[in-house]
């Protein structure tokens, strides 16, 4: 069995396509057992009608954007403040880490719950709810966001465990967690059994339910350590540390937000072309479902084995490790958008027979499914981005996709008149503007820093005039202690001397 310090080693030295066809697998399974749960939730609910489903419909954007928040944006942040901590050598800073990202999480949580848990109701009639169907939805959000902070509690420990290498921990309890969901919300929605028949808010308290568990399962990990992260007593909290995890995580929090704004827009832009364009809309766009946990599984791995290497001052390596990662998904989701642009019917008819439906679908998937290798790409590079600690440029292509996409649709179809052609096109704009910006980034300073920059780091390990020079290596010694006391300066530098008599490469 590989040691945890091995793994960790592995990200920062192994063969990068294998290591990271290995850290990815349990990630996107991970992603497809959380699509499962929507799917699973959808499908109870529609057994109870027209309005529980609508109801949902109004807080899943919310829900969507809480799991996209927690477990990618903020999440990332936490998975990549660990990894370069541990890339430095400094464990006791990744451990402090861990005690933040509880802080971080409770915070978030109560946000979410005051926003859209006390306030349901007039938030969700801003969003068109009305009648029986804003009853159930309010019902259904005060339950879900009640209980939020034990998804935030769990994404961010399962964040903590996959920037030391170990990604299979986090896969096994949520694959666990799927299961137990499908079953319990089911049994809670129909009244399954000895269950009570709760209808509208059964998935609500089964997700809660099963992340409370997940969250126990993380944190006793992490309190057993043993990873290179350890959930240790003492609550004293650093401006520092919730810095270093805040840099990243609230601009990705943004790019989140503005993700879900394009969406909604879009969404609303094609309802003015009638029931069968936002049905089609809707169906061709679900085919982004498959997209996203590919990139989201790929990159997740990318966010802790950037994270480590920028930590151990390996840039090279953390960008060779970028670009793979990015080709691969940019090339595998290309592939599913090539064929779905030259076939749509092949994932159109699985859904409805109904000619107008099937129209709308196939003219968007004709439009905007050749751009969809190159908004994979974008996005696995944007979670490799947050590896680096520095989210400005990805973020700002995120807005420039929600300006294009949004900004440009309701120009086309509100000002100018023109057709679902139109607005599918500012679509496809949207998403070649993203991957491309994204990918632009990757030849900027962050990911190309100037030589100065490692002569400085030189500079402050250069050894005295009556001592031996001993070369640079990374930090990261599998093994080692826990604290970095015993490589003086590494904590902030992530580079010490090695006494192997070479220097091990930076790449």
């Amino acid at each position: 069995m590989t040691k945890p310090d091995d793994r960790f080693a592995a990200m920062l030295g192994g063969p990068v396509a294998p290591m990271l066809a290995k850290l990815s697998a349990p990630n996107v399974a991970t992603a497809f057992s959380l699509t499962a749960i929507w799917i699973a939730d959808a499908w109870y609910i529609g057994r109870l009608g027209a309005l529980p489903l609508a109801s949902i419909a109004l807080v899943f954007p919310v829900q969507a954007m809480m799991q996209m928040m927690s477990a990618g944006a903020m999440g990332g942040a936490v998975s990549s403040a660990v990894a370069r901590a541990l890339g430095a050598g400094d464990a006791a800073r990744a451990d402090a880490l861990v005690r933040h990202g509880i802080v971080i999480a409770i915070v978030m949580a109560f946000i979410y719950f005051a926003a859209f848990g006390l306030f349901a109701g007039p938030v969700f009639a801003g969003l068109g709810g009305r009648g029986a169907v804003l009853d159930g939805a309010v019902d259904y959000a005060v339950i879900l966001f009640a209980g939020g902070i034990f998804m935030w509690l769990a994404n961010l420990f399962a964040a903590a465990i996959r920037a030391t290498g170990d990604m299979a921990t986090p896969a096994r309890w949520i694959g666990v967690g799927a299961l137990l969901h499908v079953g319990l919300s089911g049994g809670l929605t129909l009244g399954w059994g000895p269950l009570p028949r709760l209808g509208t808010v059964g998935p609500a308290v089964s997700v809660t339910a099963i992340y409370g568990l997940i969250a126990l399962m993380f944190a006793l990990n992490l309190a057993r350590g043993g990873r290179g992260a350890q959930l240790r007593t003492g609550w004293s909290l650093s401006a520092d540390l919730f810095r270093d995890i805040l840099k990243v995580g609230l601009p990705a929090c943004g790019n989140t937000v503005m993700t879900i704004g394009t969406v909604l827009i879009v969404t609303r832009l094609a309802a003015e072309f009638g029931v069968g364009a936002l049905a089609g809309y809707g169906l061709g766009s679900r085919l982004e479902l498959l997209i996203v946990p590919l990139s989201a599984g790929v990159g997740m791995a990318l966010t802790a084995t950037t994270g480590a290497n920028f930590g151990a001052r390996q840039i090279g390596r953390a960008r060779r490790i970028a670009w793979t990662g990015g080709l691969i998904v940019g090339g595998a989701v290309g592939a599913v958008g090539l064929a779905a642009a030259l076939w749509p019917s092949l994932w159109l008819d699985r859904f409805t027979s109904d000619a107008a439906i099937v129209a709308f679908g196939a003219q968007y998937l004709r439009i905007a499914a050749p751009f969809y290798g190159l908004f994979g790409l974008g996005m696995a590079l944007y979670f490799a981005s947050q590896g680096t600690g520095s989210m400005a440029l990805p973020v700002t292509a995120g807005a420039i996709r929600l300006i294009v996409a949004g900004g440009g649709g309701a120009v086309a179809v509100l000002w100018f008149g023109g057709g679902p052609a139109a607005l599918f096109a500012c679509v496809a704009a949207g998403q070649f503007c993203f991957g491309a910006g994204v990918a632009a980034s990757l030849f900027g300073r962050v990911w190309n820093p100037p030589a100065a920059a490692d002569a400085q780091c030189r500079g402050r390990h250069r050894p005295a005039a009556s001592g031996p020079r001993l070369p640079l290596r990374p930090a990261f010694s599998p093994g080692g202690p826990r604290s970095a006391a015993a490589h003086p300066g590494t904590a902030k530098h992530g580079c010490v001397r090695s006494a192997t008599g070479r220097r091990a490469s930076p790449a």
